[in-house]
């Protein structure tokens, strides 16, 4: 099953998610819609809301706020992505400007905050304290991956435990809450609940793996932003830390440099390392890994199509080129 077939399995599901994203960015703030559509429409994957509603019909649930908590989950995203892009200075992402690169950072950071505060007042709309629990727990992890990695940033000596720790919370939190969620509609067992949380955790580590793989495999036409932006913030992502280990002293010692100064002066030197590792190779079998363990916990679901497509979103985030 590829992800055309996907969409077309819950196409009309993602209808109703789209109109509803629409509907709920509406302000008469003129700003705020503005921005909120300008990011919601450009050309995101959708891949978080995806899972929610596959969850959930994979347990046989037939009522629809599936839909409510596949939109608060793509809200929620949304608004990590405008102050992720503020905090990191980006100007690029998918292949458009960025938000604050346009607006500025300070409408780019409260137009976030907006979509996080939409995102709770529908939550609440759907009335289950579990369903609360979860995705309150899940926007405070995902800031504290945030600062984990502020503080990582500019350090040579994080280490790939501390690397993962970041894209676990950060990245990885909200992949486990949507696939979660599905569970908690259909008031399923706790062993179901339990592996779907696992399959969207490991799931969300996979996809993450990848792409910081992709920043130093493709081309930035290909990933809808500059070649080298993470080594540019200063990040030490997996293909950096694994080139690190097993690098010439020389290298050892560029790589520790173009870390801790930030910035595209080394990119050729850093590029040239990992080229020479087996960085690349070695950071898209551990995502290949943590696709295979998220594939594992969907063994506790019954069969149905809904399942095969979560077990084949699992192969598409390791074998995308964006």
């Amino acid at each position: 099953m590829n992800i055309n077939a996907i969409r077309e399995l819950i196409a009309d599901d993602m209808d109703s998610v789209n109109s509803l994203i629409i509907d709920r960015l509406s302000s008469d703030v003129v700003l705020i819609n503005q921005i909120g559509h300008y990011i919601v429409n450009s050309g995101g994957k959708r891949l978080r809301p995806m899972i929610v509603l596959l969850a959930a019909r994979a347990l046989g649930y037939q009522e629809d706020q599936h839909v409510d908590l596949a939109a608060v989950i793509e809200f929620i995203h949304t608004a990590t992505l405008l102050h992720d892009d503020v905090v990191d200075e980006s100007d690029m992402r998918r292949s458009r400007e960025t938000a604050n690169a346009v607006w500025g950072n300070a409408a780019s950071v409260l137009v976030g905050d907006f979509l996080y505060s939409r995102a709770f007042e529908m939550m609440v709309a759907v009335d289950k304290m579990r369903v609360m629990e979860i995705l309150s727990h899940a926007t405070n992890r995902i800031a504290e991956g945030e600062v984990l990695q502020l503080l990582n940033c500019n350090d040579p000596d994080t280490d790939e435990a501390k690397y993962r720790e970041v894209i676990l919370r950060k990245t990885a939190t909200l992949f486990e809450a949507g696939a979660q969620l599905g569970a908690v509609l259909c008031n399923s067992s706790s062993e179901e609940e339990a592996a779907l949380a696992a399959y969207g955790l490991h799931l969300g580590i996979a996809f993450q793996i990848i792409d910081d793989a992709l920043d130093y495999s493709s081309s930035g036409e290909d990933i809808g932003k500059n070649i080298g932006d993470d080594l540019a913030e200063g990040k030490p992502t997996l293909p950096v830390i694994r080139a690190m280990q097993t690098g010439t002293p020389e290298q050892q010692a560029a790589l520790r440099e173009a870390i801790e100064k930030g910035g595209r002066e080394h990119i050729d030197v850093v590029m040239e390392a990992i080229e020479s590792t087996d960085a690349i190779e070695y950071t898209s079998q551990a995502a290949k890994e943590e696709a295979d363990k998220a594939k594992k916990a969907l063994e506790v679901l019954p069969e149905s199509p809904y399942r095969d497509a979560l077990a084949a979103i699992a192969d598409f985030s390791v074998a995308r080129k964006n």
